[in-house]
């Protein structure tokens, strides 16, 4: 059969000839089995299972041609909302069946006798050409296992060619959505000891250098910025070693028990070099090699398994110019540029970093802390902020210059940065903090320099010149996670925060609010049931924790059930009828409300079921939110086992926001929980009989009342009697004065919001290291006086 005609290739079928069958990923992967270059074995599902899929559910091109047209890529909220319908309508279609039997039929082959893990990365026809960098826009799923999963997981790869960033990136470089297809790669994973990054050429100068980073386990830490990870400059002529940048590594990533997960690296690994020299010159010989055989400077992801070294993607670096690969010397600098140099020299230094995009530019500061913040970026300001994501491409594409404070030469910022052709100074640490909004500075993205106030330049930005005999290779140090006991996670309403979160080094998300989701929807709940679309319902609360849950998964994601109150309710479509309350905020809310309207409360369960059943989200548990009897556990635990979700086989917990509930908490621990969580705001208004949104009382809220604080210890002693873990998502889990108090009670997490994720865990650290030595301060004791005894 030829193999234009069938459904899957095997990498010994392809060459670098097959871009439109497989994809870049699959026609390099192909093209490089076929040589000595060690590459994992492995199979692509080509462009034309993903035509048939799509001719042969009549209707799905034309509605998603639909949805296209009448998005604004421009605007961020429209774009998210109409690529995630795309998605929902390519997932809700059945994969035809003669695509899937080919499908499992390969993957029997690539196993032998037993099924193995396998990886399912997605591989555009748009993917590594030579002027577009389309790499990483689609989904890559690790650790799969099964002809069932695999079958499903490239259906996941197909709707992943919709989302937002995807979307724009092909908009932006004039692609045609529905002549982009998509192939994907299902590859015998590799169990990696150490992976990382090779590039053949300096992707910021051009240098004739190659450039390894190395990380222990797998290579996702890396090109995530999770880990900073060494870095080992190698000249390509001799491979000797010309400098080597050896990172402390405190966390990776790697294959454990089926699943992927993050875990803590051994202390005395921590500090070592992660390839040895004589690895590192392996590793540059393969790179060497790759790079004869494209007659080009190559981007290669590669990793080490029980001390072989395996490639397991190459592609072109896109962001570097001829001149500067062949060693010429660049032309000499413009006379304005030379002017913008002088410029510089002259102006106060505000901060440094790390230049990892050329280019000179000035503009107005725009800090954004949070995603909700985005908005504030108009055309030519300096996008400042801690590290970026994807979803910030649209607004990174208004800015002319952009600062983080933490990320490394592969990180998200520097890449897009050099794709777009604007100046980028990355590891600056502090430039959030230290930088005024609405001041006016200058980028230097080529000396890595912030200068007080703006350049005499014409345009918003000036393009400095590379002079590649000049420029040095710079390692940029992102901060180490401390490592602690006391699990540090994240309070989280959106998919852009739980991302902040994972950047953050988050444990976990301690509380995933449904609030948001309904105030989306627009709608009152009670309004869907009762016109007979409780199905919309279910769904968008699946694709509300979906987004959250997928993004954090295997770390925990508690979602708290709906909370909203009689007011807030009333500003739904359908929520006239909504009773008056005095004050709301003791009223018809929470578990009460949910109890008396149990069908809004099963659509919750319904749908938390569906993800851990059929999306394999067993990270989602359940939290219900103002508990103050045990029966009001006992009836959500019938509801969700009516329904098919069983509460003992997951997380299923309360929260502590009234004082009845940490008075008789026993009573709790005997229903059946598996944790808690003091929701501080209302548990401190509710024990010191104070309206948190009165004025005229707000000087008497306070969380450290010893009223609060002894209800709080109350309820951590009897949690830790009986294995019931604790935490606490309310404001005072971002106080690090309370989060101090708390790790002495004993509590087992904290949730803190997002940007104080770094300073609660440094807090968590201190007082655990503090408590570690005291004890052992006092066990010495103890010996000494019992030595003296004797």
């Amino acid at each position: 059969m030829e193999k234009n005609t069938k459904f899957v290739n095997f990498f010994d079928e392809l060459g670098k000839e097959d871009v439109p069958l497989v994809g870049g990923k699959g026609a390099n992967l192909g093209e490089m089995f076929g040589t000595k270059i060690p590459v994992p074995e492995g199979f692509v599902v080509n462009v034309n299972a993903y035509k048939n899929f799509l001719s042969t559910n009549q209707g799905i091109k034309e509605e998603i041609s639909k949805i296209l047209a009448e998005t604004d890529i421009h605007n961020s909220a429209m774009l998210e909302q109409n690529t995630r319908k795309i998605r929902e309508l390519i997932m809700s279609v059945k994969m035809p069946q003669e695509i899937s039997d080919e499908i499992k039929k390969a993957y029997h082959k690539l196993c032998g006798q037993n099924d193995t893990f396998v990886a399912v990365r997605s591989s555009a026809t748009a993917e590594d050409l030579a002027e577009a960098s389309f790499a990483g826009q689609q989904d890559t799923y690790l650790n799969i296992i099964g002809e069932d999963n695999v079958v499903y997981n490239v259906q996941k790869c197909w709707a992943s060619l919709f989302t937002g960033r995807a979307t724009f990136y092909r908009t932006e470089q004039k692609f045609d959505h529905m002549q982009t297809y998509l192939a994907v790669v299902v590859q015998r994973m590799i169990n990696s000891q150490v992976s990382g990054v090779m590039f053949t050429a300096s992707p910021i100068t051009g240098e004739d250098v190659i450039i390894i980073e190395a990380a222990y386990g797998l290579g996702e830490f890396v090109v995530g910025g999770v880990v900073t990870p060494d870095t080992y400059l190698v000249d390509k002529k001799t491979t000797n070693i010309i400098d080597k940048k050896i990172s402390i590594q405190k966390i990776g990533l790697v294959k454990k028990d089926g699943i992927t997960k993050q875990v803590d690296i051994n202390e005395i690994y921590q500090n070592a070099q992660k390839l040895s020299d004589d690895k590192i010159k392996k590793l540059a010989d393969v790179g060497k090699l790759i790079e004869q055989h494209y007659k080009a400077p190559i981007d290669i992801e590669w990793c080490e398994e029980y001390g072989k070294i395996y490639v397991v993607q190459a592609r072109p670096i896109t962001t570097i110019k001829k001149e500067g690969v062949e060693g010429e010397k660049v032309k000499e600098e413009t006379d304005e540029e030379t002017k913008a140099n002088k410029e510089t020299n002259e102006k106060k230094v505000l901060l440094s970093g790390f230049g990892v995009s050329m280019g000179i530019a000035s503009g107005i500061v725009k800090i954004v802390r949070d995603t909700s913040e985005l908005s504030v970026i108009k055309m030519g300001d300096i996008l400042v902020t801690r590290m970026t994501t994807p979803d910030m491409v649209p607004v990174m594409k208004k800015a002319s210059a952009i600062i983080t404070d933490e990320g490394g030469m592969t990180c998200h910022a520097a890449i897009v940065a050099r794709e777009l052709e604007i100046p980028c100074i990355v590891g600056t640490k502090t430039a959030t903090k230290e930088l005024t909004n609405e001041s006016t500075i200058t980028v230097d993205g080529k000396k890595g320099l912030i200068y007080e106030g703006r350049i005499a330049l014409e345009g918003a930005k000036k393009k400095v010149k590379k002079d590649a005999e000049e420029q040095q290779v710079q390692q940029i140090m992102i901060h180490s996670l401390l490592i602690t006991s006391t699990e540090i996670k994240g309070n989280v309403d959106f998919k852009e925060v739980a991302e902040k979160a994972v950047e953050a080094g988050a444990d976990g998300v301690g509380l995933l609010r449904s609030e948001h989701m309904f105030l989306e929807i627009g709608e009152h709940p009670k309004k869907l049931i009762e016109e007979n679309r409780k199905e919309e319902l279910v769904t968008k609360i699946m694709n509300g924790i979906r987004d959250v849950a997928d993004v954090m998964y295997p770390r925990p994601v508690w979602y708290r059930t709906l909370d909203l109150k009689t007011d807030e309710f009333k500003a739904l479509k359908g929520g006239e009828n909504e009773p008056e309350e005095a004050n709301p905020m003791i009223g018809w809310r929470g578990i009460r409300r949910s109890i008396d309207e149990v069908e809004v409360l099963k659509c919750e369960f319904e749908a938390i079921r569906r993800l851990r059943d059929d999306d394999r989200l067993t990270n989602i548990g359940v939290m219900l939110p103002m508990i103050q009897h045990p029966s009001e556990i006992r009836k959500a635990k019938e509801l969700a086992s009516d329904i098919g979700l069983d509460p003992d086989k997951m997380d299923f917990g309360m929260m502590v926001e009234i004082p009845a509930a940490a008075l008789i908490i026993d009573d709790f621990i005997k229903e059946g929980i598996s944790f808690i969580s003091f929701g501080t705001n209302d548990l401190t208004q509710f024990t010191l009989a104070l309206d948190r949104n009165s004025a005229h009382v707000a000087k008497l809220y306070n969380e450290h009342h010893p009223a609060v604080l002894k209800l709080i210890d109350m309820v951590i002693k009897a949690c830790k009697e009986n294995n019931v873990k604790t935490s606490i998502c309310g404001q005072a889990g971002s106080d690090p004065k309370m989060v101090e108090k708390l790790i002495i009670m004993g509590i087992d997490s904290v949730s803190a919001n997002i940007d104080a994720i770094e300073t609660i865990r440094r807090v968590a650290a201190r007082v655990e290291n503090k408590l570690l030595i005291e004890s052992a301060r006092k066990n010495f004791m103890d010996k000494r006086i019992n030595f003296n005894k004797e």
